[in-house]
């Protein structure tokens, strides 16, 4: 008699449809074996288990279908369920076909190319199949397409932590076994139409794909800089690539006038530059930068869009890294807008990217500070001077302060110093005096700074790794406006107090920490923003690398 094992793999060669069910057949056969199975009961439980195993040992189509199948327990559960019926090659399953096979060689449209899920080999095999078996084995290849395709498109094709330890956003993968349940049960056309995010930007991302696959700027422009009144072939070059950028009607003009500084002035503001009009060195180089970089923005904003295939609230909080801003959607419009600075980048200081609730804001914040400053950055700085740093205090593990007199810093190093420090809320205190909290491992959230100065510039990474906003007080009285009748009053009264306190948001809001360089404004047009941390090409990378877009 075989070994158990081996019986459970010769079941489960022959049925192909994963262990629960192998093991299923099995257990019936040897409870009947053993007389442990009622008189009463045998008759039924010896009926199914010998139909299943007959019913695939004698029909090739099942047969062909449990063995194709039999390496992925989702597709061969599915089928097992489905008592082996076709998915895709039956006679009345034209429509089926036709729409997956359409969707598939559609699939640059998403950046995804039409290699990965091989409709031609597929249209091929259909047109070669002579048996049954080989009308099973396309059966099971179709199915594994779609949901290749399904998962490329719903929830991106990469993992985002396996391309950058900062990008810690949870993807909201879709499970495969329900794609199929819903398959059956929907117009096949429609539900691949419901498979790609929803969100206007993705549409308008695909748009611009199309406009950037079928671009040409012409030459780059050679010229240090340019301003209002120059000539000259320079200047001619910079006229007729802002036209075909179509941020200039089309124009004879040879000097560099008001027209031109108008159009200037638009592409710098799309651009994340200041707008000046002047056509200065930093805003050469953005308009010297080609349709196939841009393209490449596109291509990885859209896995971006995929990765948050999910509803982001009616009301939410926007920050998008790339453009040192933070925004509140309400319904699709921006009604509010402030200055932001990120993490700066280097090392572990960029501030990474997920999605999280807004529970509460703390007015006079204690800025309880993270391990990895004390033990970096005022430790060292006390081992030289015990009386660093005197604004902060120092306290053991029951929140009890410490004198700095009885502590010799120097006997510890970062992995043995057993104490904490704090600041107590002030004017100086480095969150400012707000900080809007959406508790999460990562320790990051939203705050003011007294560091005003750095709002003024354009690149705005200095942090470690918080976000600080500039405009902190109207960011909470905008927040405050949906439950309170006196939402500036309310917060004032806080923050005359000078004690530390928190005022809960009765709704909590959805906060979203984004890195995109390429974004469509509400109107579609597009806009970029520089690659600080690095993360885009990494992503394209390895969307090249996988196979999803061409390495152009």
């Amino acid at each position: 008699m075989l070994p158990l094992g081996d019986k459970m793999r010769e079941v489960r060669c022959v049925v192909g449809a994963g262990p629960r069910l192998a093991l299923s057949l099995l257990a019936s056969v040897a409870f009947l074996s053993a007389g442990l199975v009622p008189a009463t009961a045998q008759t039924g439980i010896a009926t199914n288990a010998a139909s299943v195993l007959a019913r695939i040992a004698i029909d090739p189509y099942r047969r062909a279908i449990a063995e194709a199948a039999a390496a992925d327990p989702d597709i061969s559960a599915f089928y097992a369920d489905t008592d082996y019926a076709p998915l895709w090659t039956g006679d009345d399953q034209a429509a089926r076909r036709e729409a997956l096979l359409s969707v598939l060689a559609g699939a640059g449209a998403h950046g995804l190319p039409t290699v990965r899920y091989d409709p031609e080999t597929l249209i091929a095999a259909f047109d070669a199949a002579r048996t049954e078996g080989d009308r099973g084995r396309l059966d099971v290849m179709m199915t594994e397409a779609m949901l290749d395709y399904a998962r490329d498109v719903q929830t991106g094709a990469l993992v985002p932590q396996k391309v950058d330890a900062g990008i810690v956003r949870e993807v909201p993968m879709r499970d495969r076994r329900a794609n199929l349940e819903l398959f059956l049960r929907s117009d096949p056309a429609a539900f691949f139409a419901s498979l790609p995010p929803r969100s206007p930007a993705y549409a308008q991302l695909m748009k611009a794909k199309f406009r950037l696959e079928a671009a040409d700027w012409g030459p780059e422009i050679v010229a240090r800089s340019l301003k209002p009144g120059d000539r000259g072939p320079a200047f001619l070059q910079l006229r007729d690539r802002l036209e075909a950028m179509g941020y200039l009607s089309r124009s004879l003009t040879g000097t560099y006038g008001d027209g031109i500084e108008a159009a200037v002035m638009k592409f710098q503001a799309d651009h994340g530059l200041e707008s000046d009009g002047i056509a200065s060195a930093a805003t050469l180089r953005q308009i010297n930068v080609g349709p196939a970089d841009r393209l490449h923005s596109v291509l990885v904003a859209m896995e971006r869009e995929r990765w948050m295939n999910i509803p982001r609230g009616k009301r939410h909080i926007w920050v998008n890294l790339t453009d040192f801003t933070a925004k509140i959607i309400d319904d699709g419009r921006v009604t509010f807008e402030t200055k932001s600075v990120i993490g700066k980048a280097e090392g572990d200081r960029k501030t990474p990217e997920f999605s999280d609730m807004m529970d509460y804001m703390v007015v006079n914040p204690t800025w309880n500070i993270p391990r990895s400053i004390t033990t970096r950055e005022y430790l060292p700085m006390m081992q030289r001077n015990p009386y660093a740093a005197g604004h902060l205090r120092i306290v053991d593990r029951r929140g009890r302060t410490v004198p700095r007199e009885a502590i010799d810093f120097t006997a510890y190093t970062a992995r043995t110093f057993p104490y904490a420090m704090k600041q107590a809320p002030s004017d100086g205190n480095a969150l400012g005096l707000v900080k809007f909290m959406f508790p999460n491992k990562y320790n990051i959230y939203l705050h003011d700074t007294p560091t005003k100065s750095l709002f003024k510039r354009d690149v705005r990474a200095f942090s470690h790794g918080c976000i600080r906003l500039g405009d902190p007080f109207d960011f909470a009285y905008a927040l405050l406006a949906v439950q309170s009748a006196d939402p500036e009053g309310e917060f004032r009264r806080r923050l005359r107090s000078k004690a530390e306190s928190t005022i809960a948001l009765k709704d909590p809001v959805p906060v979203h920490l984004v890195y995109f360089t390429a974004y469509p404004e509400a109107d579609g047009h597009m806009t970029y923003r520089p690659d600080i941390y690095g993360r885009d090409a990494e992503i394209y990378a390895a969307l090249v690398k996988a196979g999803l877009v061409p390495d152009a």
